[in-house]
């Protein structure tokens, strides 16, 4: 069995630690938050962020980065991607040479636009490194409900190794090479789970969400393209899988944020309310700027966020969209 180190107690973390303590594996959690981490140990559940999810098997409960890390054969940072320059930055002293460092932040880190594989090559060796991504709602994955995720590392064995430690009867992983494709994916599917909530809460029907899902594919396998990944990337599990999960499912912070705004409630207090990190109210501002960047046209993504920025209302979006010029709905790159 593998001792496997969590960099952050939330949602998603908590969930997959669930995955990898039933196995027989040695779980050590460290969070910034010892208040909340102390509660968590104390009741043996985190009723702030997976409430109703019990913690069994063998976990430890840690104090600092070093604690946490010592002896992990495996590290995985399970942040807000906003947050996990400053996890690396605290944790990468401690991280042995023999562990296998993974993330499951999805988003673009604003200041810098980087992705979250270009933030972590600023601190250490890429081989050792290994992305996780795909339809995976914490709630689902902490009650046992048969998930599959696409993994993604420039070492093979490195993918392999998470892809071992994973596989359950419920849980499977799949590798995938294009690791940009992958993190693209995640970064904009919660811009457009963002852009879901609000026709859902503006109480358009499935004809409506389905095109802005089908077109809203298409804006991000153009970005992602333009900035080296594989087109057939944004059909798999970390892309088109994702993106089913995040824009239909209440389960989704994104989405129940859109709602709340379609419904008419002002962007940051809906962000608020959630109570938790909403990453596409952040990844919005992000992906516009790569547009920019990159000279890809995204009139959804860019529509979300004027929405989200207070621009304009999200009844002047829609009518924007609906009269965009007619386009050729294939071969746009």
């Amino acid at each position: 069995m593998s001792t496997v180190a969590f960099i952050g107690a939330g949602s998603f973390g908590t969930a997959l630690s669930t995955v990898l303590a039933g196995k027989g594996n040695k779980i050590k959690v460290y969070d910034i938050d010892q208040e909340h981490l102390a509660r968590m140990e104390a009741d043996m559940e985190n009723k702030d962020y997976l409430p109703g999810v019990k913690l069994e098997g063998d976990y430890q409960f840690c104090k600092t980065n070093e604690e946490a890390l010592k002896d992990a054969d495996f590290a995985i940072f399970a942040l807000p991607a906003q947050h996990l320059r400053a996890a690396l930055s605290a944790g990468v002293p401690f991280i042995e040479e023999k562990t296998i460092v993974m993330n499951i932040s999805k988003g673009i880190e604003l200041k810098t636009l980087k992705r979250m594989s270009e933030i972590v090559e600023e601190f250490f060796d890429m081989n050792r490194y290994v992305c996780i991504s795909g339809p995976s709602h914490a709630e689902e994955v902490g009650i046992g409900v048969p998930t599959a995720v696409a993994v993604s590392s420039r070492n093979k064995d490195a993918a392999f190794a998470v892809i071992d430690l994973f596989t359950t009867r419920l849980f499977k992983a799949y590798y995938n090479e294009d690791m940009i494709g992958m993190e693209i994916s995640g970064a904009v599917k919660n811009v457009m789970a963002v852009g879901s909530g609000i026709i859902k809460g503006m109480n358009y029907g499935d004809n409506t969400l389905a095109a802005m899902l089908t077109r809203g594919i298409a804006e991000m396998q153009r970005l992602g393209v333009a900035m080296g990944a594989r087109p057939e990337t944004f059909a798999g599990l970390a892309g088109i899988g994702d993106m089913i999960v995040t824009c239909t499912s209440i389960n989704s912070r994104n989405y129940r944020c859109g709602k709340l705004i379609g419904q008419g409630m002002d962007p940051e207090e809906a962000r608020k309310s959630i109570g938790m990190v909403v990453e596409g109210m952040f990844t919005a501002e992000a992906i516009h700027e790569l547009a920019e960047r990159y000279n890809v046209r995204m009139p959804i993504s860019e529509e979300i966020y004027q929405v989200i920025k207070g621009e304009i209302s999200a009844e002047d979006a829609v009518e924007i969209l609906m009269t965009f010029p007619n386009l050729y709905e294939m071969n746009e790159y």
